[in-house]
């Protein structure tokens, strides 16, 4: 008991308890601690940095972080530029991960980023129970108790921010036999081979540009296209590792982005034969290779929480969530970092929410844990009267501006309310799904979002007599929406709200 009594965060009664060390659960944690909220945190890990002290595997990240930008480094509008760092409150919380940068490229290796968090965890206070295992959940009156190999904990809310890290495949014969990305060998070790790559996603497409100077060929294989033009205008990341094995595709190289769905595979005496069917281009396959690789993806490892009435889709591997990623099914399990995901926001375009990346969730966690400490717990969040003659200033200097925004498209948004006793307020960055939803007062957001056309423009919603409208702005070429035809656009949409 005196080893377990040295860590910090014993077993019993807390507010909030947040389970996992990784990206999203430090900046719920660090969120929370400013509010005042009294929370736990424990991880199995050994330290912080969650699944980038694995992965990826091959140590360089698809997400940005430019050291040299136009918005000056540490400052709020630097945030777009910098995808990797989470977000603190004093200059040696911010922008962390660039200062650690080699400048060999402006995407991050893995263990830069993993440093990154270790030092914002340093910086930034951030205490967590280390060693310590979730084993279960279950209900005790209004309260959750969370087993652990440490003994239990209370809490009237939990956060699961474990990520999408259990290692998943799909139903499909003989693939039992085939070794999934996270247990890829050293590239050497496939010179000279013919490999098929099951999956046309992040991983798959990782491990194809790392097997690039080796493989004899590579094939990528899936039943729909990869979805190059969508990837290329989206900001879920650059997608760097997309393309170079793409473009080996497109000029003959030898390397194959087949569009087909597996039914079998089978192993042969000197590798693997898969059987498939096309679908773009119908007709039966059958390749002989040397190495398969099912690069399919992973689940939220949420062990008994379906059980107890966490509702999930995606075949299991997310749970449902509302637009704050509250359960929708089960009060009071919250869910932070990749797994917020799950929350699908409007998704204008056909273009997901970038929160299945550290540039989209830590803004995710942030608003979590002030809409926690607000709902749950009472906090006053400080919501500040805007002027009226400075509302349509201020929404065109967010919309060209604000990381938020710009991270998160068509997924957070900046709201104002107009109530005639208090005045014009600022209710803060919220979920657009739930603005556009909830009822209230008259009001408005604005967000960033991109067309399937890729034009990047201002959408504004407004809401009047409890009627919501969309209007879009106009696109500008350098992204600047502070003009002075902007300001009469916006100022005729808010024309009788302002007076």
């Amino acid at each position: 008991m005196a080893k377990l009594d040295a860590k910090p965060f014993p077993p019993g009664a807390y507010p909030v308890v947040v389970i996992g060390s990784g990206p999203g659960a430090l900046q719920t944690s660090y969120t929370l601690r400013r509010l005042g909220i009294e929370h736990a945190v424990v991880s199995e890990d050994d330290g912080p940095g969650g699944m980038f002290r694995r992965f990826p595997l091959f140590q360089r990240l698809i997400t940005w972080t430019k050291p040299y930008a136009i918005r000056e480094r540490g400052t709020r509008g630097y945030e777009w530029y910098d995808w990797n760092s989470l977000i603190g409150e004093s200059d040696d919380e911010r922008a962390i991960v660039p200062g650690l940068m080699d400048g060999v490229s402006y995407f991050p290796t893995r263990a830069e980023m993993e440093q990154g968090l270790v030092t914002f965890a340093e910086r930034g206070g951030i205490t967590v129970r280390y060693g310590c295992t979730w084993e279960s959940t279950r209900r005790d009156g209004e309260e959750f108790v969370v087993t652990t190999t440490d003994g239990e904990f209370r809490a009237q809310a939990v956060v699961v921010a474990v990520g999408m890290t259990k290692p998943w495949k799909p139903s499909i014969a003989g693939l039992d036999e085939v070794p999934h990305y996270v247990d890829v060998r050293p590239v050497r070790e496939y010179a000279g081979k013919r490999i098929f790559v099951m999956g046309k996603r992040n991983s798959g497409f990782e491990i194809a540009d790392a097997l690039l100077p080796w493989a004899r060929q590579i094939v990528l294989g899936s039943p729909r296209p990869a979805r190059i033009s969508v990837l290329a205008k989206s900001t879920a990341a650059a997608r760097a590792r997309y393309l170079q094995p793409y473009e080996d595709h497109v000029l003959g190289g030898g390397n194959i982005v087949l569009d087909a769905a597996i039914e079998r595979v089978e192993r042969t005496a000197p590798g693997y034969r898969v059987f498939a069917k096309g679908t773009t281009m119908p007709g039966d396959l059958v390749l002989d290779v040397d190495e398969v690789i099912a690069a399919t993806g992973f689940s939220t490892p949420l062990l008994d929480l379906p059980a107890l009435g966490v509702g999930t889709f995606y075949q299991g591997r997310l749970p449902s969530q509302t637009p704050f990623w509250e359960s929708a099914t089960l009060p009071g399990i919250y869910f932070a970092g990749s797994i917020t995901q799950g929350a699908i926001g409007l998704k204008k375009f056909g273009i997901p929410s970038n929160s299945a990346a550290v540039h989209g969730f830590r803004y995710n966690a942030r608003t979590l844990a002030m809409h926690l400490a607000e709902k749950r717990f009472g906090v006053r969040i400080d919501r500040p009267v805007v002027d009226p003659k400075n509302v349509v200033a201020y929404l065109l200097d967010e919309v060209t501006k604000a990381p938020e925004l710009w991270n998160q498209q068509s997924y957070l948004a900046r709201a104002l309310s107009f109530n005639e006793t208090r005045g014009i307020t600022d209710e803060g960055i919220v979920p657009l799904a739930h603005f556009v939803d909830a009822t209230g007062p008259d009001s408005v957001a604005v967000t960033v979002e991109t067309t399937a056309e890729g034009e990047i423009r201002p959408a504004v919603y407004v809401r009047r007599g409890g009627r919501v409208d969309e209007h879009s702005l106009a696109p500008h070429p350098m992204h600047d929406f502070e003009t002075a035809d902007h300001d009469a656009q916006l100022s005729s949409l808010l024309k009788g709200l302002l007076d």
